[in-house]
């Protein structure tokens, strides 16, 4: 659906135009638009008449009757009907210009001021068909069941012409009233307006009762030698001309209505697909449609929400452990993997949160925690952990990953780097260590999280702590240079052999050559 036509035409506006504007359009459009129709269609009657008249002339006294009587008739009804509808649709719509939220018998009126106008219509229609059969009996008998039949089916098809026009004019005035509370309306139809009624409503209208006036016309006919062959045939071909011309536009017109909405919701189908979650429907059709769109925008809303979801829980505990938990089922326990484990501890944050407000304290954690996240999703880790003014970062876990133990390395260098330059305020420990560890949920069905628990993980924890005294503050064991390949060993140089706490045997640990050269 065009944004700029939200309502199917620009002829109704866009959806946020003003209550003026609003007013102005709507009542404007519905008196050209009804107003037109039903003098049309009268000039068809008058058409008709001419065109099916007996032989026989008026006498001067009918012909003064009908061409007074019929104009003046014309032009009240079309008074009356213009100043009767704009009250029905202005009380109606009260609240629409006082830009209020409606009740719900408010809503429901509203959506049944189509058909009050075509009742009054049909009101209108009527009084015609009573004033030109009388003129019809009075002035020349032979008349009559012509002008009964012509006048009556195009009421009939005004009627009906009329509502499906109203009906579109008021779509921005629908959509308001089914804003806030569509499903409540759209799932209980206001009354004769399903589809399927709608539909079957306008066959009859449209077909039904025209084709019931020409078998009329046959009986009539048939019951009496009174009428030539000739007069039959003039009548019936023209009576099945303002047949079809009417009613393929009430049929034009009534399809339009029933697909209008359903191309909005295909079209808007087309952009969710393409990643616009954003998109909604003006809701502007009080029939089973409207309910199609009220339930597109539910669909596109709850689709928005599970994305915002998806993307909180996969910043909670990382995009691939979020999309591992939304493919498989969660079971509690692991599997093990040879990971590569890269632990960061701040120095001298203690001393800096004494002298510092707290608010400066978690701007500098936020500016430390954006440099080591943003190292470690540029090479494919995982940040399993923020503890405190420490982090804990995975490589080779949940995904597998073939090089992670240089990637490990290599984010630990460009950490350092970054963090000499961008948290200046205070150092930083790095500790990077290589081995088996068991990755998956940890913790009760009821509340988990993934963790990766093995040696590699303290000793990661323990070189940190040990890095904090040497040059470059970065300290990995040499299992993992090892590991990294020739390129990355390249950056790194076995210099001692230590007991970390803990540990029953002993790590050979590897510092930046770099650092060690300049040492």
């Amino acid at each position: 659906m065009s944004s700029a036509q939200p309502f199917g035409s620009w002829l109704l506006g866009p959806a946020d135009q003003g209550r003026r504007q609003l007013r102005v359009r709507v009542q404007l459009l519905l008196t050209v638009l009804i107003v037109t129709t039903n003098v049309v269609g009268a000039l068809v009657v008058a058409g008709v008449f001419w065109l099916v008249r007996p032989a026989e002339p008026l006498g001067a006294a009918g012909v003064l009757a009908a061409a007074v009587a019929v104009p003046t008739y014309v032009g009240v009804a079309v008074l009356v009907g213009a100043a009767w509808g704009t009250t029905v649709t202005l009380r109606a719509l009260r609240w629409a210009t006082d830009q209020r939220v409606p009740s719900d018998e408010e809503r429901r009126t509203a959506l049944r001021v189509p058909l009050r106008l075509t009742v009054m219509q049909a009101v209108l229609w009527a009084g015609g068909v009573a004033l030109l059969t009388g003129l019809a009996v009075w002035l020349q008998p032979a008349l009559t069941t012509t002008v009964l039949l012509s006048v009556a089916i195009a009421g009939v098809l005004v009627c009906a012409v009329s509502y499906l026009l109203a009906e579109f004019g008021l779509r921005p005035i629908a959509a308001r009233a089914l804003t806030d509370d569509a499903r409540v309306l759209t799932d209980r139809p206001t009354a004769g307006s399903g589809v399927k009624r709608r539909m079957l409503l306008f066959w009859v209208l449209g077909s039904g009762v025209p084709v019931a006036g020409l078998m009329v016309v046959a009986v009539l006919a048939l019951a009496g030698d009174d009428i030539g062959r000739t007069r039959l045939a003039v009548v019936v071909l023209v009576l099945g001309t303002v047949v079809l011309v009417p009613g393929l536009l009430i049929a034009v017109l009534d399809a339009r209505a029933v697909v209008s909405p359903i191309l909005d919701v295909r079209d808007a189908l087309h952009r969710v697909e393409g990643g616009d979650l954003d998109v909604r429907l003006q809701v502007y059709d009080g029939t089973e449609l409207g309910a199609l769109q009220a339930g597109f925008n539910r669909m596109a809303e709850g689709l928005g929400e599970r994305e915002r979801i998806r993307d909180i829980f996969g910043r909670h505990v990382g995009h691939d452990v979020a999309r591992a938990a939304l493919l498989r089922s969660v079971e509690l326990g692991g599997e093990v993997r040879c990971v590569s484990v890269l632990f960061v501890d701040l120095v001298g944050s203690t001393t800096y949160a004494e002298e510092r407000p707290a608010t400066d304290v978690v701007a500098l954690l936020n500016r430390f925690c954006g440099v080591v996240v943003d190292e470690v999703d540029r090479r494919g880790g995982l940040v399993n952990k923020f503890m405190g003014d420490a982090v804990l970062a995975v490589f080779g876990a949940p995904v597998d990953q073939d090089d992670h133990a240089r990637a490990a390395l290599e984010t630990a260098r460009c950490v350092a780097a970054r963090l000499a330059q961008e948290v200046p305020e205070v150092g930083a420990g790095i500790g990077v260590a290589t081995g088996e560890a068991v990755a998956g949920n940890v913790g009760d069905q009821r509340r988990f999280e993934y963790t990766v628990i093995g040696d590699a993980v303290n000793a990661a924890a323990r070189l940190t702590e040990l890095a904090k005294d040497r040059p470059g503050r970065v300290a990995v064991s040499a299992e993992t240079v090892e590991a990294a390949g020739v390129a990355e060993a390249a950056h790194w140089e076995v210099v001692e052999t230590v007991q970390l706490r803990g540990r029953a045997r002993e790590t050979r640990v590897a510092l930046q050559a770099s650092e060690t050269r300049s040492a």
